[in-house]
């Protein structure tokens, strides 16, 4: 199954986020809400027993503070306990990290998150 981008510049307003929009804000805020989300691809999962969604985020840290808030979700992503509202994060894993140091400081973190809707 083909994950379909979410368009960041174009998400509803309106008073209530989505979950997509909530887990953005949960994996910005471990990074001390430093790192710009380049990508977000949502996928539909299930299972026998549950049903939920697959997120893809890169996102990218320029600058020696928000670089530091990158190392602080690549060490911690894994065993973070996440609260968004009606979900239960299953498995988060960081699937790759990409840094430069010329000509200025930069690190790209892709990671994903697997959630299950929770009754």
């Amino acid at each position: 199954m083909r994950a379909d981008p979410i368009d960041l510049s174009t998400a509803t307003r309106t008073g209530r986020r989505s979950t997509g929009e909530r887990l953005r804000e949960a994996v910005l805020a471990l990074a001390g809400g430093h790192g710009d989300v380049l990508l977000h691809s949502e996928t539909a999962w299930a299972s026998i027993t549950f049903t939920g969604t697959r997120h893809r985020l890169r996102i990218a840290f320029e600058g020696d503070e928000a670089v530091a808030g990158g190392e602080e979700l690549v060490a911690a992503l894994p065993e973070h306990e996440f609260a968004i509202p009606r979900q239960l994060v299953a498995d988060a894993a960081v699937c790759g990290v990409e840094s430069r140091l010329v000509p200025e400081v930069r690190m790209v973190v892709e990671c994903e998150l697997l959630l299950l809707e929770d009754a």
